[in-house]
């Protein structure tokens, strides 16, 4: 749903990782989910994230949550956690914990599916920021009728 008291602001989404992380970002209308880089968890991480927050006029970040089939959390639910307080700190935005279960695996499906070169599809950037591209059109479905910025 287009909300008009936010025109052009976006939605961003995160897949965490230790080693890298995917960006996700929806189009001003929110209408689509386009991933859009990944970037490597280091000392640079919070320069570049901070640009990207600058450059697409984030209102709402996503991040998604790690949990196993039954819904218990996982060995990296912990990392996921600390990195939400650290990026609300940074950000000043309380990030949404989203459900990511499948999202690697949707996301390394529609590569194969769409990337025709065998070098390309083991890409793990293309992976990452692909699977934060799943966490956030799976969010935009679910909120299709919904005011997302309320």
């Amino acid at each position: 749903m287009i909300d008009n008291k936010h025109p052009g602001k976006r939605i961003l989404a995160i897949d965490y990782g230790q080693k890298r992380i995917g960006i996700a970002i929806t189009d001003p209308l929110l209408l689509f989910a386009y991933p859009l880089t990944t970037l490597e968890n280091n000392n640079k991480f919070w320069d570049n994230f901070s640009q990207i927050m600058e450059d697409y006029d984030v209102a709402k970040i996503l991040l998604g949550y790690p949990l196993k089939e039954s819904g218990e959390k996982t060995h990296a639910t912990e990392h996921v956690e600390r990195f939400a307080k650290t990026l609300e700190n940074n950000t000043k935005i309380k990030a949404e914990l989203v459900d990511e279960r499948y999202s690697s695996s949707i996301a390394k499906k529609n590569i194969l599916e769409s990337t025709p070169k065998k070098k390309k599809r083991r890409d793990k950037k293309l992976v990452d920021m692909n699977a934060a591209s799943v966490i956030l059109k799976n969010y935009l479905d679910e909120h299709e009728n919904e005011n997302i910025f309320l």
